[in-house]
């Protein structure tokens, strides 16, 4: 259904944090942006950026964008603000406090919470030693150290187990193949008609 959703232009969601109706866009002009009406909160929201509509202006000027400073920072509201739309789906998320790695709940995308970049593949979160980032995860050095080392040491884990179980596999399929060969020798017996 969420897919269905985003690949249908005649239908968006209700950009409502609280709401998560699906909503009928009206016909218009390829990308003209068109005024939609929520019909559970009645939340009139442009089709094309979600934001409240707004007739007089156009998407572009109705959204702040962050400007970088010369240390390569960020400045503005954009940064600071509790609530911003995930970068896939442009649902509504907010932040009280907390880490700044992000996961939209309804399309499971990971993201920076201050500049938006996508952290799927992230594992170690590098993003934060360095960029306008640096050191804005939410977490102590030694924790971010400490998730380090423990998917390291999940990934070790996991290559000394297929290393030590291979060989063992490759021992023990003979038994197994004799001891499946047997018991399916038993059930045909078992199962024969009787010769006269």
């Amino acid at each position: 259904m969420v897919e269905e959703v985003h690949l249908d232009p005649q239908r968006t969601w209700c950009p409502t944090a609280d709401c998560q109706t699906v909503c009928h866009i009206a016909a218009s002009e390829p990308r003209a942006p068109v005024p939609v009406e929520c019909p559970a909160c009645h939340l009139t929201f442009c089709s094309s950026c979600k934001e409240a509509w707004h007739l007089q202006h156009l998407c572009q000027e109705n959204q702040p964008t962050p400007v970088p400073t010369e240390q390569g920072s960020l400045i503005g509201t954009e940064t600071e603000a509790p609530i911003k739309q995930c970068p896939v789906c442009r649902i509504y998320i907010e932040r009280n406090e907390g880490c700044a790695q992000m996961m939209c709940k309804n399309c499971k995308h990971t993201f920076c919470w201050y500049c938006l970049q996508n952290l799927d593949n992230d594992i170690f979160l590098r993003h934060y030693d360095r960029g306008p980032c640096r050191n804005k995860l939410g977490h102590s050095r030694a924790s971010v150290m400490w998730n380090r080392t423990q998917v390291v040491g999940i990934l070790v884990g996991l290559g000394i187990i297929a290393l030590v179980t291979s060989p063992l596999l490759l021992v023990a399929s003979p038994c197994i193949i004799c001891c499946i060969c047997k018991s399916c020798r038993s059930k045909k017996k078992n199962h024969s008609p009787p010769t006269t």
